[in-house]
């Protein structure tokens, strides 16, 4: 972890998952800084460790390994689950995180490969969140299918990180774990948080300016997950009753909520919304800022 002064205090800066993790607190004590920073990044390390589907030792992928099976869970797993069903529910089923799966054909790396439509359609049958069973105590998959919880994460890993620190001290801090971020407390002199949102579509010199003064924002978009043939840009943002990505979605859309977590979902469920996504977050007066 790195520890770096600013003219308000001290931003703490290490990497998990996948992404580039920053702790900016407003204190001239630097000892409770690191403090604080070695909270957030053994938090966000321990929840990567549990729940990543790249690691064969974390809980994610015992689960996926012996789908057909009943596999024990603890509550804080439980919590999530129960997340990802409203989620599911709320999106009458175009969030549904057993959709992972799809990730064995679809490689979105900015090339020109397209998976084939045979191999998309062989993974459909193992696509349903309803034909997972879970309770308070084990979760059990039909053989063949799999669970992500990567478009939860590391949302979750944001509000954890929030409220651990803010058990820590009363001190005015934001968390931003790869663009997904929270605020806890108003600046000094009761000043807001200034939180630039950046896109590869803009130029050098542009960006949009956030002010927050409590609460969080999440993005979801293609900025660096997305395939480019004949000129048609597929987004990585798949709809689960096809396997193929949604279609002419904004690039990305940053969303604000009280929570991490909300945010990253109504991110995500604006986009499966195609070119719909800025009047679907309109409707539901959501507080949000779109890229195209």
């Amino acid at each position: 972890m790195k520890c770096k002064s600013r003219a308000e205090g001290f931003t703490l800066s290490f990497f998990s998952m996948a992404s580039t993790c920053e702790v900016l607190i407003d204190t001239d004590d630097k000892a409770l800084a690191i403090k604080m920073g070695n909270i957030a990044a053994n938090e966000a390390w321990r929840i990567e460790d549990k729940y990543s589907r790249y690691d064969q030792n974390s809980l994610c992928s015992q689960i996926n390994n012996n789908a057909g099976t009943q596999i024990e869970i603890d509550e804080e797993t439980f919590n999530l689950l129960s997340f990802a069903q409203q989620c599911y529910d709320i999106s009458d089923g175009a969030f549904d995180i057993t959709s992972g799966i799809l990730r064995k054909v679809w490689h979105f790396d900015g090339s020109d490969n397209l998976p084939s439509a045979e191999s998309v359609a062989a993974l459909l049958p193992y696509i349903g969140w309803e034909k997972v069973t879970f309770s308070h105590h084990y979760i059990q998959l039909k053989k063949g299918m799999e669970i992500d919880f990567g478009g939860l994460g590391k949302e979750y890993a944001v509000d954890r990180t929030v409220l651990l620190l803010s058990r820590t001290a009363d001190i005015p801090f934001l968390v931003n774990y790869g663009g997904d971020l929270a605020v806890s407390g108003q600046r000094k002199n009761n000043e807001a948080w200034q939180v630039g949102i950046e896109h590869p579509a803009f130029n050098a010199n542009q960006s949009s300016i956030v002010t927050l003064y409590n609460g969080a924002i999440a993005t979801s978009g293609d900025a660096n997950r997305y395939l480019l043939k004949a000129g048609h840009r597929y987004s990585h943002i798949l709809n689960v009753t096809t396997g193929w990505p949604v279609e002419k979605p904004p690039n990305a859309i940053t969303v604000a909520a009280p929570k991490c977590i909300q945010a990253g979902f109504l991110a995500t469920l604006s986009l499966l919304q195609g070119e719909n996504a800025e009047t679907f977050l309109a409707e539901q007066g959501i507080t949000h800022w779109s890229i195209r």
